[in-house]
């Protein structure tokens, strides 16, 4: 506030100053941005635009809903969330992925702040923008979960779900920072996003104090490298992963909780399951046999046509 008022008490002296007459004037020119560029970065951004360019060729990473190909359904939604809410994928080896096994409902209790947290090689145009669409996306998910989610104020560093943004070379030293983010990481998770291979786009790490069901903090990393849609795909999928639907399954359609990479952005159907995820009756560390009857019950009301 204090800024707010130095900056207006300037604005009114520089006019009373000129004696009441208004001039028009070209703004300053903004200081040219000197990006520090990674050199590990070139091949990745070009391996990322090639693949981008043949999935959208491909009719994949689609933006639209799917809504009109896809009826909601209130048996086929309740089935969608229990294997992408009660499951979960696990680590195989040091740093590899598979499959997924059987877990217990896991979300936040506390309200949820995502922080965007940007790599020196990222321009302040990306940053912005990949801001405001993180905004954007954190009042979806606030509506359709009922819960408090929201975005830190740009430029800022204090909340729970660290968003880290970074290329090649800032992911790979970015062990300290994870430290500092995360008290208590393990080395395994460190190793996860400093060692990833080229074929994970992006991930999530969520994490529960004292091996309870309940996230106290997490960490997504999305690539720098990435060309604009996959960037704002990874933000919808980890940044809506990290809230608890932790697996994919290729019956959730249409949905970006499906390996076939078919749709980019969000859903109304993934925003079901994320209405039926915080819904009070659901409890975390609750397993798939207790809340089956209760996710089919919230599934009818969302459906509630079908039959």
């Amino acid at each position: 506030m204090a800024l707010a008022a130095l900056v207006f008490a300037a604005g009114c002296a520089s006019l009373q100053g000129n004696q009441g007459v208004v001039r028009s004037a070209a703004a300053p020119a903004r200081p040219a941005e000197n990006l520090t560029t990674d050199p590990l970065s070139a091949e990745l951004a070009d391996y990322y635009s090639r693949i981008e360019t043949q999935r959208v060729a491909n009719n994949l990473m689609r933006q639209d809903s799917g809504a009109d190909e896809v009826p909601l359904s209130a048996s086929r939604l309740a089935q969608t969330y229990l294997d992408v809410a009660l499951r979960e994928e696990h680590i195989r080896g040091p740093l590899g992925f598979g499959g997924n096994a059987a877990s217990v409902l896991r979300r936040w209790q506390v309200p949820v702040t995502y922080v965007l947290e940007f790599g020196p090689t990222v321009s302040r145009a990306t940053r912005a923008r990949d801001h405001r669409e993180v905004g954007q996306l954190a009042r979806r998910l606030a509506r359709a979960s009922g819960h408090p989610i929201s975005l830190a104020p740009f430029g800022t560093t204090q909340g729970n779900f660290h968003v880290l943004v970074l290329s090649e070379s800032e992911r790979r030293a970015s062990g300290p920072r994870l430290r500092e983010l995360v008290p208590g990481i393990d080395d395994g998770a460190v190793r996860l996003i400093t060692e990833m291979p080229r074929e994970t786009f992006c991930l999530v790490i969520a994490f529960s104090r004292d091996g309870g069901a309940v996230y106290s903090e997490a960490v997504a990393v999305i690539r720098a490298e990435h060309p604009d849609l996959t960037r704002l795909a990874c933000y919808h999928e980890e940044l809506t992963q990290g809230l608890g639907l932790a697996s994919d399954s290729d019956s959730a359609r249409p949905s970006i909780f499906n390996d076939d990479q078919e749709f980019a952005l969000i859903t109304e159907h993934d925003l079901n399951l994320l209405t039926i995820h915080y819904n009070p009756r659901l409890r975390p560390g609750m397993t798939a046999a207790r809340a089956r009857p209760i996710v089919f019950s919230i599934a009818s009301e969302l459906a509630p046509g079908e039959s």
